[in-house]
Parts: structure tokens; C-alpha cells; sequence
């Protein structure tokens, strides 16, 4: 056994690779090496989270975690845009015209509950066609923990924008944005086989561009402040590696005791 490595953690490795040799296997007519072809009967399921930089996705959600706590204390009952914020644009007003306009829009419908639940639901379908069913369940997992705790959060920092009834750090649409990117990234990780780091670069970028491009939309059309969206990218970081580690150990608890796992 590799030093500080436990038995569960080897068990759960063992698993993996057996769950990826089944994909090299060419089940139900698929050629070897597609990735295509999931799990067959009595095979585990592949993980959640992308195995090799899972370690260095701990690190990063303890670092979110702080700096979300940080910004918390800094803007805890704000009703202005701060210094930072400033920095960027004034957070008070919509900053874009048409065509840009539109597209704020777009993306901002994609965070609401039809918008959300029709793009969740998709992917999620998408994943279990590939026999990838942590994968389906950390999407809906990951997003509603990571919209859930915004919530939360809003009520404890009490920071609004427009006026007292509109709490607004941190940003629940960018938290939104962020879990599905990086809920995707960790599959396509997966599915690619990436090693340490570049699993670590990919689930990271695509976390950036997906949060960003919310975090724009949403400054754009005056919902939000800069720093609001900041502290929904950071929490759902860490939240969403913290989730994918739970389905991971549940799956696997599930399956070591024989109860039924959907494959």
C-alpha cells in the first residue's frame, strides 16, 4: 500500500480501474477504447470525481470556503457596491446595451428554476447514456447543494443591492453556473482519462469560463455585485468537490453491501 493512502481509498482506486477496464472492454458492441460503453453487470460504476487530482480539488474547495467566509465578513451587511466592485463597473445599473443585453439575458434564464431544471435534466440524461450515473447524480447534487448554500448564506451576510429585500452575496446564479461546469469538467476528465494535472487545469478552466460568463451576465444586467460573484464561483468550488467525494463513498458503500446501484 502507497504511504498515507488508506485501504478505502485503494479499494475505491482497485474499483475505478475496473469500472475503466469494462469501458476498454467494448460491451454492448462498442469498439475498445470509445469510452462509450459503460459498466457492465456486476462492474462499478466510474467515480464522481476525477480520482487523480481529487487531492488537489480538496485543497481548492478548503481555499474557496476561506475566501467566501472572507468576503462574508468584509460586505456583511452592505447595501453599496465597495471599493472592488467599483473597480469594475457601477453595480447599481444595467451596464450593457443591446445586442449584449440579450445575451445577459440568455444566460441569466439558464439560472432560473425552468431555465436551471430543463439544462439539469438534459445533462443528467446525457450522463446516464453514457453509463456514467455519479456523474448524473453529482450534476443534480452539485448544483442544488451550491445554489442551497447561497441561499443560506444571503440570509447570514445580509448584503443587498437595489433595496433591503434583494440579498445578493453571494451570487446564486453564478454558483449555478460554476457547479455545472465543474460537474461537466470532472466527467469529461473522466471519460478522457487525464492525468493529475491536467484533469486539475480542465476542471478548473471550464469552472472559470462557466463562472465568469454568469458572474458577466449578472453584473451586466444589475443583479449583482463583482464581489457577489466572486463568493458564488468560490462556493460552489467548494462545495461541489465535497459532494462528488459523498456520492462517490455512498455509491461505493451501496455496492460493497449489495444493495442495487443503477448502472
Amino acid at each position: 500500500m502507497v504511504a498515507g493512502r488508506s485501504a478505502g481509498d485503494d479499494r475505491e482506486l482497485a474499483l475505478d480501474r475496473l469500472a475503466e477496464a469494462d469501458l476498454d472492454g467494448g460491451h454492448d458492441g462498442h469498439p475498445r477504447g470509445t469510452g462509450i460503453s459503460g459498466p457492465g453487470p456486476g462492474r462499478p460504476a466510474p467515480s464522481a470525481l476525477h480520482r487523480p487530482s481529487r487531492a488537489w480539488l480538496g485543497r481548492v474547495a478548503v481555499l474557496a470556503a476561506l475566501v467566501v467566509a472572507v468576503v462574508a465578513v468584509l460586505y456583511a451587511g452592505h447595501t453599496q457596491p465597495g471599493t472592488v466592485d467599483r473597480w469594475f463597473v457601477d453595480p447599481t445599473d444595467d451596464s450593457v446595451g443591446q445586442p449584449w443585453r440579450r445575451v445577459a439575458l440568455a444566460l441569466d434564464f439558464f439560472g432560473e428554476p425552468v431555465g436551471s431544471v430543463a439544462l439539469v435534466a438534459a445533462l443528467m440524461a446525457g450522463c446516464l447514456l453514457l453509463r456514467r450515473p455519479r456523474s448524473a447524480a453529482l450534476l443534480a447534487a452539485g448544483t442544488v447543494v451550491s445554489v442551497g448554500t447561497t441561499t443560506l448564506l444571503k440570509q447570514v451576510v445580509g448584503r443587498t443591492i437595489h433595496g433591503p429585500g434583494n440579498l445578493s452575496y453571494p451570487s446564486g446564479h453564478t454558483a449555478f453556473a460554476t457547479a455545472l461546469a465543474v460537474a461537466l469538467a470532472l466527467l469529461v476528465a473522466g471519460l478522457l482519462r487525464l492525468g493529475r494535472t491536467a484533469g486539475l487545469v480542465l476542471v478548473l478552466g471550464v469552472a472559470l469560463v462557466g463562472g465568469a460568463a454568469m458572474g458577466w451576465a449578472q453584473v451586466a444586467l444589475g443583479a449583482h455585485y463583482p464581489t457577489d460573484v466572486l463568493g458564488g464561483w468560490c462556493t460552489a468550488l467548494a462545495v461541489v468537490p465535497a459532494t462528488g467525494w459523498l456520492v462517490d463513498r455512498t455509491a461505493g458503500r451501496m455496492s460493497g453491501a449489495g444493495l442495487p446501484v443503477r448502472r
